[in-house]
């Protein structure tokens, strides 16, 4: 399979621009392909924190520089003739990441597909747009976005300055199988290539093998969530469906739901988010708890469980400007 060439354009004031929200946006990126240009738009001192992920990543930034109210659209703008500038000029890239949920980016969006470009929009559920999300070819809502490196349905984040242990690249090389194809399964190199855009320190060596095959049958002889398996000469890595399924499943009760709903909001607002879409807490509920539904608790509509977090001061409900419910977290 050909590897996907990116070029990335990020609204900073959309992203909520903190280190590892820009870090995960860059991991769920690189699962899918090179990123072969990167720009930031709205960049001003108070971003300081950015300067090390940009550099490192190689992105051009667009400052800043506030004059009357129009400030907004121009950086819109800006990005818009960036995009198509891209489009037209390098052959080389074939797909585009938009990290903004503004449904003034949807003409974009939708040229973009016509000159056969695959378009991944990233946003703040708060902020994104029907009309945007369903323009895009994929979208994903950037609370969901969790770091690569903490392995599907975990918040816990690694730095990439710490070298990463057997149990760490288990849980990388877990991410990338579950995100990369439906399947679930990969080709040996593909998976490498995958790692090293991700970590580009890799190297089998260190985890005392000679071979990336080696380090493969190791991981999979000790944690038993990958299967290795030869294929006409070929070495496919996928999921190990049956050590993904837990023998107990988590269970959600009248008694600790409220706890667990507290934790999952938790999350958000420590990972920087202050208001999301209902959808989002549902969604990762569901995630955590396979077999979760509002009657097992004592109610019948999601929407009754929201009222009763929001009475117990756990939450407090608001709409935007649209009348789209918004759940704020305290």
């Amino acid at each position: 399979m050909s590897t996907a060439k990116f070029a990335l354009f990020v609204d900073l004031e959309n992203c909520g621009a903190k280190v590892a929200t820009l870090n995960n946006i860059l991991d769920k990126v690189k699962i899918r392909g090179d990123i072969l240009l990167g720009k930031v738009y709205g960049y001003t001192d108070r971003f300081s924190d950015l300067k090390e992920v940009l550099l490192s990543n190689t992105f051009s930034v667009v400052p800043s520089i506030r004059h009357g109210i129009s400030q907004k659209n121009n950086a819109d703008i800006l990005l818009v003739i960036d995009a198509l500038e891209v489009a037209y000029t390098n052959p080389l890239i074939d797909s585009f990441c938009i990290v903004s949920g503004d449904s003034d980016y949807t003409p974009l969006v939708g040229k973009l597909k016509s000159m056969g470009k695959f378009v991944l929009g990233i946003s703040r559920s708060e902020v994104a747009s029907s009309i945007f999300i369903n323009a895009c070819n994929e979208f994903q809502f950037l609370e969901s976005v969790s770091a690569v490196s903490g392995g599907k349905g975990s918040r816990q984040k690694q730095s990439k300055d710490e070298p990463l242990d057997d149990a760490a690249l288990n849980k990388l090389m877990e991410s990338i199988l579950s995100e990369q194809s439906d399947e679930g399964e990969m080709y040996a190199s593909e998976l490498k290539g995958t790692l090293l855009r991700l970590r580009p320190d890799f190297n089998e060596k260190a985890f005392g093998c000679s071979t990336f095959g080696k380090l493969l049958n190791k991981l999979a002889a000790k944690f038993s969530t990958i299967r290795v398996k030869n294929d006409n000469y070929n070495v496919m890595v996928s999921l190990n469906q049956e050590a993904a399924e837990p023998a107990a499943r988590k269970q959600l009760t009248a008694e600790n739901w409220r706890a667990a709903f507290a934790e999952q909001l938790k999350r958000y607002k420590d990972d920087g988010f202050e208001r999301i879409n209902p959808s989002i807490l549902k969604a990762d509920i569901q995630a955590e708890y396979p077999d979760y539904s509002e009657k097992s608790i004592g109610f019948k509509r999601f929407s009754d469980v929201l009222k009763q977090l929001e009475k117990d001061r756990i939450l407090k409900l608001e709409q935007d400007e649209q009348k789209n419910l918004l759940i704020r977290m305290l």
